[in-house]
């Protein structure tokens, strides 16, 4: 097996051959590591002032790799020694990426930080990896990269042979070198689809821990944890609920069927509806009740004229990952003075929440119990009493468009229930009725004429001279 990493002249990397500095290996060796099933060379065929290419042979010995397994049960036993193993990169080259680049891989370099957090302009190349080109534009297409896959002939001069089972790869993007080695490290093992050793526990760790900070968010991720995870479903349901309490969005977007999907997820469709809806009211304040990590809030945070932004969670490990992503350590005395984040229940009046212009609930009525409900819409429209309310929540009726759900037939394992177009509308109506709220009904995403769309959304505006009931 074969894979190089080529890194052009850039103003962050003037010098190519610093690819050595961050791969920790010296371009002037040639140095071999023992790994599971054979030996890791890695090498340096290209070094020059605008170009370093940086390669990772992998010696594959079969019948090692035989031994190393217990309990084999392939019927061909010939097949065990006799195979592609050797040629064709694999969950092996994965391994031994992650035992030879282990600290290029988690992004460590003393001494060159600056290089460490920069973007260089990479080529990666592995002359066979099993797939098809489609495949590869799914994996590797939405997270950054330029994918040249040509499928490879079994036999150049037996065209009615036709093409084998594997293509050449090649990809050309700008990343740091550690989340390019990430993607590799992840998708290598998804397009071999037939692990080399038991997977267990510990491989959910290990996906969360090098995928989870682009996986979260990759349209393709349950394709990919279900492949990487071999097709265990208890290990995949809990690698699915990690990376979405990363990303803090919906499982419709990893449901979604790939041939109805929209060219943008849900998650983002939804963000920039609320966000359209926001920016047209030119609040001065605005606060996120159940605002997870804080996505909608790097928006508000960027609009003109608003000086007061408010994030609630009930989870406190929410908050602070909304700070970390929020940078509020990094912030300015003026910036922070903008932005409070607080632990607080809807269920709870609280006075730091009153005489808000807008109060957005985004994808959160849906996770009250039903018979808490009236009491979180007392305390938003009675107590609270914010100028605007800008609510969405899911259409069930439209969840006959995703093949897969958790039990129950709702989109997500912490929603207590959903609401049809017709249940919606009526409770949003009789909000606005006893609270003094006009009401306008917007539809988020494909609005389909039987089921309605994905999303639906309430915008709420207080009526000039209600007083209501306190």
């Amino acid at each position: 097996m074969l894979l190089t990493i080529s890194a052009e002249r850039s103003p962050s990397l003037p010098a190519p051959a610093d690819l050595g500095y961050l791969l920790h290996k010296h371009p002037d060796r040639v140095q071999p590591f023992p790994v599971y099933g054979g030996t890791a060379h890695v090498f340096y065929p290209e070094v020059s002032a605008e170009r370093c290419t940086a390669a990772l042979v992998l010696e594959v010995d079969p019948v090692a790799l035989v031994r190393g397994r217990s309990g084999s049960r392939d019927g061909f036993a010939l097949g065990q020694y006799v195979n592609d193993r050797p040629y064709v990169a694999s969950s092996l080259l994965s391994v031994a990426m992650g035992k030879v680049f282990r600290s290029a891989l988690s992004g460590r370099c003393p001494g060159h930080e600056a290089l460490v957090g920069s973007d260089l302009q990479l080529t990666v190349s592995v002359p066979a990896v099993p797939g098809d080109p489609e495949l590869l534009q799914r994996l590797f297409s939405p997270v950054g990269w330029d994918v040249h896959a040509t499928a490879i002939e079994l036999d150049a001069t037996r065209p009615e042979w036709g093409a084998a089972p594997m293509v050449s790869l090649t990809l050309n993007g700008s990343h740091r070198l550690s989340t390019a080695l990430s993607h590799l490290y992840v998708l290598l093992p998804v397009l071999d689809d037939a692990k080399h050793y038991w997977v267990g526990d510990d491989e959910v760790d290990k996906l969360v821990r090098a995928g989870g900070a682009w996986l979260a968010t990759h349209p393709a991720r349950d394709l990919i944890t279900h492949r990487y995870l071999a097709h265990q479903r208890g290990l995949k349901d809990a690698a699915m609920a990690r990376l979405i309490d990363l990303d803090d969005r919906p499982v419709e977007d990893s449901l979604e069927d790939e041939d109805t999907a929209p060219s943008r997820p849900l998650v983002r469709i939804r963000h920039d509806a609320v966000m359209d809806v926001v920016r047209a009211l030119q609040p001065g304040s605005v606060a996120d009740l159940g605002c997870g990590s804080g996505a909608l809030l790097v928006s508000v945070l960027e609009m003109q004229g608003v000086t007061r932004v408010i994030g609630t969670d009930v989870s406190d490990t929410s908050l602070r990952r909304a700070g970390k992503r929020l940078h509020v350590e990094q912030m300015t005395e003026r910036q922070s003075e903008r932005l409070s984040l607080l632990l607080s229940s809807l269920q709870y009046e609280d006075d730091r929440l009153t005489g808000i212009d807008v109060a957005i609930l985004m994808e959160v009525i849906e996770h009250v119990d039903p018979a808490r409900v009236p009491a979180v819409t007392a305390n938003v429209f009675g107590a609270m009493r914010p100028g605007h309310v800008v609510l969405t929540t899911p259409n069930v009726e439209h969840n006959v468009r995703y093949p897969q759900l958790f039990d129950g037939g709702l989109r997500h394992a912490d929603h207590r229930f959903e609401w049809t177009r017709d249940e919606f509308a009526r409770w949003a109506r009789r909000v606005g009725d006893t609270h003094g709220y006009d009401v306008r009904l917007v539809p988020v995403g494909d609005d389909d004429d039987d089921i309605g769309p994905p999303t639906q959304m309430a915008v709420f505006s207080l009526r000039s001279g209600f007083r209501g009931e306190r």
